[in-house]
């Protein structure tokens, strides 16, 4: 069987998997027996020795690699845009719409799907922006006690799903896990700044805000946010067996 070798840009190997080996088969028997294909450079030759559809596959897994940094930043946008807007439409709804909790989804979508390092910096700027550009909620203590609350959703959301075992079972753990730790976080703050105020927040009024009222947003979030991360995982694989 005929070989092709490829030159190189810089000599940083890459996994080269079976199936890796398979897409660069063409119909023509030529192989490319190199390990080493890592910028769009050398893409672009493996794609003129290369031919078909299989090619350009390969070309495309090379530059999201590269581009995937990129992706991230772009989705940690949207779901911290998601995050600004959302309570516009929940507000619509005036008896339950404050209880669904709407800054809560993207923010753990975004510890899900971009990381938890996303979703920590997202969580934490969400409640802060909305409240220094539309003074809603107030800055202090709600927003600040809020954007904390939000950071950790975020964080531990995506790092016990980077962490736990990729199961569907899972997914439910590790949200439960973050919903509570966010409360409790959320609780700490209050406590903490009302105690500077010297108003007084006990744990009446912890498992009311935390809880209590937060019941149709707690409902909301347990049904949708794994379907969502089931959904994403779908597409994902989806797009790797193209």
């Amino acid at each position: 069987m005929k070989k092709t070798e490829i030159g190189l840009a810089n000599k940083e190997k890459c996994c080269y998997t079976d199936e890796v080996k398979s897409v660069l088969k063409n119909t023509n028997g030529t192989v490319v027996s190199c390990a080493f294909v890592i910028d769009y450079y050398d893409a672009l030759k493996a794609l003129i020795s290369l031919q078909g559809r299989n090619a350009f596959i390969f070309l495309g897994e090379q530059m999201m690699k590269k581009q995937n940094p990129l992706m991230k930043l772009i989705l940690a946008a949207m779901f911290l845009a998601l995050a600004y807007v959302m309570p516009f439409l929940t507000g619509q709804i005036p008896q339950i719409g404050a209880k669904l909790c709407p800054m809560h989804i993207p923010v753990l979508l975004c510890g899900y799907i971009c990381g938890w390092p996303w979703g920590l910096v997202v969580g934490f700027l969400a409640p802060l922006l909305r409240s220094l550009t539309l003074s809603m909620p107030p800055l202090y203590p709600t927003a600040v006690c809020m954007a904390f609350e939000l950071a950790v959703y975020g964080a531990a959301a995506g790092l016990l799903y980077e962490k736990l075992p990729k199961r569907k079972p899972f997914i439910f753990v590790s949200l439960i896990v973050a919903m509570l730790a966010g409360r409790f976080v959320w609780g700490g703050a209050m406590a903490v700044c009302t105690g500077l105020q010297d108003a007084a927040f006990g744990w009446s009024a912890f498992f009311a805000g935390a809880f209590v009222n937060a019941v149709p947003g707690i409902v909301v979030q347990i049904v949708l946010v794994p379907v969502i991360v089931m959904l994403a995982e779908k597409f994902l694989l989806n797009t790797k067996r193209l």
